[in-house]
């Protein structure tokens, strides 16, 4: 929340929006929408000195979150999180926002990944859809490591040109927070970052969903595949396999000696 607070302060035309990533669903936090209720609570609990701005983002946020966990502790959910839907649903907000800007706005967007689960192959065909949306739209996607390194989100930082970065002390967080990812792209290229991490760049098979260095890429769709097979699963094009050639039967002797 500080980090957000932050952000805001550094320009009072920046706004900011919350993804919660879970198990089963992604879920906004903030902004929501418009509920007289929620603001009345709000505007009750709004102590004297503090930034109505501030308050009433920090409020929204920890109740949102509080409520995702009540509701899901009965759920069984995996270790992973549903990170391809959050990153695009934070790209169909940012070309909202861009269609509801004034004309003599330019906006500058970005998302920050702050991952504490396990990559899940199963998602890389829509996560790497979002990274090449996002290439287009000129948004670079930072992550914010925790735990295990992301071989999806590496590959998301080095398209995008945002910063990837795997947190070594997490009692440092807010610091690497405000140090790495507070300042916008244009302002980074005059700080010392963290050097870049080296881009795991393999591919997850559409057979199995498990990360592969060598495979089989299907001519027609680029679909990959660990094992051969004659008929591609995804766009039903059969291959021709060419036998090898038949070997010509040589002459016996008599033969020779009778012609």
């Amino acid at each position: 929340m500080v980090f957000a607070n932050s952000h805001l302060m550094m320009n009072h035309l920046n706004k900011i929006a919350f993804i919660a990533a879970h198990s089963n669903a992604s879920h906004f936090l903030y902004p929501k929408k418009k509920n007289d209720s929620v603001d009345a609570v709000i505007d009750g609990e709004l102590n004297d000195g503090k930034y109505e701005l501030f308050d009433r983002m920090n409020y929204l946020v920890k109740e949102e979150i509080k409520d995702l966990v009540l509701n899901s502790m009965e759920v069984e959910f995996e270790n992973d999180s549903l990170i391809a839907g959050a990153v695009s649903m934070a790209l169909c907000y940012i070309h909202r926002m861009e269609k509801e800007a004034q004309l003599d706005v330019q906006m500058s967007s970005r998302i920050l990944v702050v991952k504490a689960s396990e990559d899940n192959p199963a998602q890389y065909m829509n996560f790497m859809n979002t990274i090449f949306s996002a290439q287009k739209l000129n948004i670079v996607i930072d992550a914010c490591i925790l735990d295990n390194d992301s071989g999806l989100l590496q590959q998301a930082c080095d398209i995008t040109g945002g910063v990837y970065l795997k947190v070594p002390q997490p009692q440092g967080l807010l610091q690497y927070l405000l140090w790495v990812y507070l300042p916008d792209p244009s302002t980074r290229e005059r700080l010392t970052l963290p050097p870049r991490a080296q881009v795991d760049y393999r591919a997850a098979c559409f057979c199995h969903r498990s990360l592969i260095d060598i495979g089989y890429v299907c001519s027609v769709c680029l679909s990959v595949f660990c094992t051969f097979s004659p008929i591609c699963s995804t766009c039903q094009t059969t291959f021709k396999i060419n036998a090898p050639p038949k070997l010509m039967r040589k002459k016996s002797k008599k033969s020779l000696a009778s012609s």
